[in-house]
């Protein structure tokens, strides 16, 4: 048994105060009657841009028209939007070496674009913007959990804060702490793992011509390399989000590289389609691998975002991934909240979770499979493999079903859509 030092009862407690965790926290900030959250982050949550825990640096993440929607339905957009989003119209993906290419196209598909690129410190900021506002969202931090235990009645938290154990008690306990989850290691639940032995590089770059909010996925022997289009800044009118992903055995070399070097590099890797790269961010290095937990639920226990699943970076899904577990989970809580019924009013039962894990089976399966797929397919050298996959970049582009049902995976429409992923309130 845990030993108990202070109690403090919540109705829910999410370990992992990122931008997955800190989501989930603001749609159920929506809840009448208002819901007891605690949010347990092992970094000190700061309103200084440039002091945010890790997940709220100055990195990138492309956002599908979804997410764009779940945080519509969150009532976040506009601020996020204020603080800087760049639209992606186009997107252009190719092979390196090779004739196939498949374009996508915003007003082909009725929309204003396909998705955006936000930096992560301006989801960070609209999020904790609202956060701190709540009254009944406790945000603890920094705090280390150090370990919990599951009843048929509640969850117990056992944290260290404030230099001393203090014991959180709640009807659920959501883990969004992450690939290296604390809590998913701590329950035993397993794993299955692919290494894919690459890394990615991430970047800004600037380049000497109008970027016209097109997105670039060029595949490589090594990986792809996708570049975003950012919001300009005042010294920089063309910019980037490099995403470049390399045999994780050139990991030191690049890194060693100066910015004269890199920029070079790049160009011969890409081309000249985004023009020429003139200006290079502070490079940051990620180890890649395929990561799918074998349980998302048990009694009193979610699991969600990057504890539940890392994918390769190939198509951007990562993080919309979540956000969409994000939707599905809450909305799931409000119903079980509002309903009537019983045995089905309890956030933390199996049953309600349940209904959580068999909603979210598809998509996590579908999206993994699609993302493993493209960089098995996309990295091997194989001449006749190279001149199939080609042709289906060629017939993707030309063949219009293809290339709408093409277009809308990545713009995150997958199975059913909860209510915040249709841009609706909860």
């Amino acid at each position: 048994m845990l030993d108990k030092t202070t109690t403090t009862d919540f109705d829910l407690i999410i370990i992992g105060g990122g931008l997955v965790g800190a989501s989930l926290a603001c749609a159920l900030s929506q809840a009448e009657p208002a819901l007891q959250i605690a949010i347990v982050e092992a970094y000190p949550f700061k309103t200084d841009d440039s002091e945010y825990q890790p997940a709220f640096d100055a990195r990138s993440v492309a956002l599908s028209y979804t997410s764009k929607q779940v945080f519509e339905g969150m009532g976040l957009w506009s601020s996020i939007n204020k603080l800087g989003i760049a639209a992606i119209k186009k997107i252009h993906v190719s092979d390196r070496g090779h004739a196939g290419v498949t374009r996508l196209n915003a007003a082909d598909e009725n929309v204003d674009a396909l998705g955006y690129v936000v930096e992560t410190r301006v989801i960070g900021k609209a999020l904790f913007d609202v956060l701190n506002r709540q009254k009944n969202i406790s945000l603890i931090a920094p705090a280390k959990l150090k370990n919990f235990e599951l009843s048929a009645d509640s969850a117990s938290a056992i944290i260290e804060h404030d230099g001393e154990n203090k014991t959180l008690t709640a009807k659920l306990l959501v883990a969004a702490d992450g690939g290296d989850s604390v809590v998913r290691r701590l329950s035993g639940v397993r794993i299955k793992q692919r290494n894919y032995e690459q890394s990615a590089v991430i970047a800004n770059v600037a380049t000497d011509k109008v970027h016209h909010n097109q997105a670039f996925e060029r595949f490589t022997d090594s990986g792809p390399l996708a570049l975003l289009p950012m919001v300009a800044t005042e010294n920089e009118g063309n910019r980037f989000s490099l995403v470049w992903t390399i045999n994780s055995a050139d990991t030191e070399k690049m890194m060693n590289w100066d910015d004269e070097t890199f920029l070079k590099k790049l160009q011969e890797r890409f081309g000249t389609r985004a023009g020429q790269f003139i200006h290079a961010s502070e490079r940051h290095v990620y180890p890649l691998s395929l990561m799918r937990a074998q349980e998302h639920v048990r009694e009193r226990l979610a699991i969600i975002g990057n504890a539940a699943h890392t994918l390769h970076p190939v198509a951007g899904q990562g993080f919309n991934l979540g956000l969409r577990d994000v939707a599905a989970l809450s909305q799931v809580i409000i119903d079980a909240v509002h309903s009537n019924d019983v045995e089905n009013n309890d956030i933390g039962s199996l049953t309600v979770l349940k209904t959580y894990a068999d909603w979210r089976r598809r998509d996590h399966m579908q999206t993994a499979m699609a993302t493993d797929s493209l960089v098995r397919i996309f990295s091997n050298n194989f001449l006749p493999l190279a001149a199939l996959r080609n042709l289906g970049l060629f017939v993707v582009d030309v063949v219009p079903p293809l290339k709408k049902l093409f277009a809308r995976h990545a713009m995150g429409f997958v199975g059913k859509l909860p209510r915040l992923g249709r841009g609706l309130k909860l």
